[in-house]
């Protein structure tokens, strides 16, 4: 992810991003968890602005004022993990960094809600009620998982919800926690490619997301170094 965030800026192509991340997940040892799955065409998936996520890499050049989401996911040894993380192409407009700033914020309060005993709810309700002080558009059609040998498990994680409600967060417990959020309406719809999902006002979009492991001394991101 660091790596291909260095590269994010005007001029370069998204399959440039795209051929970085593959290169270094094989050169590891490990395969890109996306790579085939359900047809997908690459190994890393790249939204542009209103490209809320799925977008499939290509020779869109990026240009200055854009973002771009960078979703990854490698399976190694049996398992899979999965991050994304939304990069600012040069400098944008102040909407569009408060849109970026917010979204991260509530992916940090998603995560303090990872405690054993708590319920998904509680990670639901602490990530809407981010959005909701800044009157951003919680996408509902998406949301985040659970993850292991599989890239998609149980339990379902909505960026919406009520405190309390939901299954139960248990020790030994691996999740993704991924808040979405649009500039404008929360609505979304699918491109005629059948991947790439789209904010419906054509407004910018935001996706950040850590794998999380739920342990008895609190949440520890796997993702991170």
């Amino acid at each position: 992810m660091k790596a291909v965030g260095a590269m994010v800026a005007p001029g370069r192509t998204t399959n440039e991003l795209n051929d970085v991340a593959h290169q270094m997940i094989v050169d590891a040892g490990a395969v890109p968890s996306f790579l085939d799955y359900r047809g997908y065409p690459k190994s890393i998936c790249l939204s542009v602005n209103e490209e809320v996520v799925h977008g499939i890499p290509s020779d869109r050049v990026l240009v200055e004022g854009d973002v771009v989401g960078v979703d990854i996911g490698v399976y190694f040894q049996g398992f899979h993990i999965d991050a994304a993380w939304t990069f600012p192409v040069g400098a944008v407009s102040k909407d569009v960094a408060m849109l970026l700033r917010v979204t991260e914020e509530a992916l940090v309060a998603g995560i303090a809600q990872a405690v054993v005993g708590k319920k998904v709810g509680d990670i639901s309700a602490a990530v809407e009620a981010v959005a909701n002080r800044h009157r951003l558009g919680v996408v509902r059609e998406l949301i985040g998982h659970g993850v292991g040998a599989s890239l998609h498990e149980e339990p379902a994680v909505p960026n919406y919800g009520t405190k309390g409600k939901g299954p139960a967060l248990k020790a030994g417990m691996t999740i993704c926690i991924e808040p979405m959020f649009n500039l404008g309406t929360y609505k979304v719809k699918t491109m005629p490619d059948d991947w790439t999902i789209v904010a419906s006002d054509r407004k910018p979009s935001a996706h950040f997301e850590h794998t999380v492991a739920i342990t008895e001394s609190g949440p520890v991101i796997l993702n991170a170094e």
